[in-house]
């Protein structure tokens, strides 16, 4: 699959926008909030909570990251007014993460204050192993603030049980993911059975601390793991919850919904689509052998 994924990715910046838009609408649900919210309020009717992101990262203006607040500030408004069960969640270098922590600290908490006022909870997400430390610092000194704030864990990385028991006490809500960045093998898991027995270990540490734990996969086996995992530690679904990627995976979504398990629908927007789909692309590989399974699948 490299050579024919690195042949793939050369070739998206010459697809014209129609068509590049054409492949990624079942992934992104569109441009503008409005469209957003439309997939949101079709996914509750089906059953489905969800989380709104407004795709952009590395941004290195101050002025920019606070339009960001401000625009997501607008989006927790309308999830509100809309009595969507949703929440916002946020790359920190969206919001000025590489300028300066204390700036995203306190964009984070003026977000988190006026989605406390909502009864909307916000996400710090986690990105590559270059920003992981001080995104750990900005998400401890926010919980000491508010506490409609979670944090994303990957299993990928070594160090992540170790982060971990370096959580300070009290309420702890963690999204866990695999990871999408492909990190250096001195530092993280490479190959796909090491990864998925990392992030069940790190569920179980996580439940053992009392913590409320999100699955963000679509590895059915690691699916029926945690399952068991939750059956063995005495968890019940008011303490974890599978989430997933709009488009992919439809039908497990469905098989676990269907068999009592909560399912969250992770919903991403935004005018930065394109570098968005092309960044992720480069990054890892299996993210293309998973849309174009799905795209043929349906074919």
């Amino acid at each position: 699959m490299g050579l024919i994924h690195a042949s793939v990715v050369s070739l998206l910046p010459l697809l014209p926008r129609p068509v590049m838009r054409f492949l990624s609408r079942r992934y992104i649900a569109g441009e503008t909030l409005e469209a957003a919210l439309g997939r949101l309020q079709g996914l509750a009717a089906e059953g489905y909570a969800g989380i709104l992101d407004i795709l952009g990262e590395n941004v290195v203006d101050e002025a920019t990251a606070r339009e960001v607040i401000g625009d997501y500030r607008e989006a927790a408004d309308a999830i509100a007014e809309l009595g969507l069960e949703a929440y916002v969640s946020v790359k920190p270098t969206h919001v000025g993460l590489l300028l300066s922590e204390d700036l995203a600290h306190d964009l984070y908490l003026e977000l988190a204050r006026h989605c406390a006022e909502l009864g909307v909870f916000v996400r710090v997400e986690m990105e590559d192993h270059t920003t992981t430390d001080a995104t750990l610092r900005v998400f401890e000194r926010l919980r000491g603030e508010v506490e409609n704030v979670g944090i994303v864990l990957q299993s990928r990385l070594f160090r992540t049980p170790s982060d971990i028991d370096a959580l300070g006490a009290g309420t702890l809500s963690v999204r866990m993911v695999k990871g999408v960045y492909l990190e250096p093998a001195a530092i993280a898991h490479t190959e796909a059975e090491p990864i998925r027995r990392a992030f069940c270990d790190c569920a179980r540490q996580l439940f053992r601390r009392g913590a409320r734990v999100s699955f963000a996969t679509h590895d059915e086996l690691l699916g029926r793991e945690l399952i068991e995992i939750c059956r063995e530690e005495g968890v019940g679904t008011d303490r974890y919850e599978f989430q997933v990627l709009l488009g992919v995976c439809e039908r497990l979504w469905r098989e676990w919904r269907t068999t009592g398990h909560p399912v969250r629908v992770y919903v991403p927007f935004g005018p930065e689509w394109r570098a968005y789909s092309t960044r992720r692309l480069r990054k890892n590989p299996q993210i293309l052998q998973h849309v174009m399974k799905d795209l043929l699948r349906r074919r």
